[in-house]
């Protein structure tokens, strides 16, 4: 698949889970659960320990059925072990060029950590596929909208404290998904299930009522 193939998989229902756990049997355990729960694109932290053969445990089983990637990316290292392990995307919550370079170079796509409009205009010029706003916390969807007002063609991704009640917001100021991790994974199989259809079907109605849905659109089909 070539790049953005890659991305707009990953973006396609406009949230991707974002695993981070203490342990491999953990993170393998939430990994299940969510993709159980009809989430088909999701991160595993190189935080957790063991990360990159989870990664590659779950591409292996998965194949095209889900996109699997790899966060908390934060150096050329990394992102080459990432790849070699499978991951189908590379975000982090930081800039680095090498990074984006080396994804690139094996054909994977890279959600970069942005904050500010500077970062964001560095991250497109650097070839980012998405940007990840990180942390969303320290921003609203209003800030977001009045920042894609002047870069429309910016597809940012919140990232860090999303909330289930507030990520149909994100998405209707124009952000193309939002990343959540607890908020969406805690809770058993079927609250984990529950919770995923109706967040889905409420991020499908906000970006519906987005007119400046560019970005959304061009990954979210």
């Amino acid at each position: 698949m070539y790049r953005w193939e890659i991305t707009r998989a990953a973006l396609a229902q406009r949230v991707f889970a974002i695993v981070r756990s203490e342990t491999y049997d953990e993170a393998s355990a939430t990994a299940d659960t969510l993709l159980s729960a009809g989430v088909t694109s999701l991160e595993i932290s190189l935080t957790t320990p063991f990360a990159l053969e989870a990664v590659t445990t779950l591409t292996r089983e998965l194949g095209d059925d889900a996109v699997i990637g790899a966060g908390t990316v934060l150096d050329g290292a990394s992102a080459r072990m990432a790849v070699d392990a499978g991951a189908r995307f590379l975000a982090s919550p930081s800039l680095d060029a090498e990074v984006i370079r080396t994804g690139h170079r094996y054909g994977i796509p890279v959600f970069p950590g942005v904050s500010t409009p500077t970062e964001m205009v560095r991250a497109l010029e650097l070839g980012a596929d998405a940007l990840t706003l990180f942390p969303a916390s320290a921003h609203s969807p209003s800030w977001l909208r009045e920042v894609r007002a002047a870069l429309p063609h910016a597809p940012v991704l919140p990232t860090g404290g999303v909330t289930v009640d507030g990520a149909p917001e994100w998405i209707g100021a124009g952000a193309a998904a939002v990343g959540m991790g607890t908020a969406l994974s805690e809770g058993d199989r079927d609250t984990v299930a529950k919770r995923t259809t109706e967040l889905l079907d409420r991020l499908a109605e906000a970006a519906a009522q987005d007119p400046g849905e560019a970005a959304a659109g061009r990954y979210g089909g």
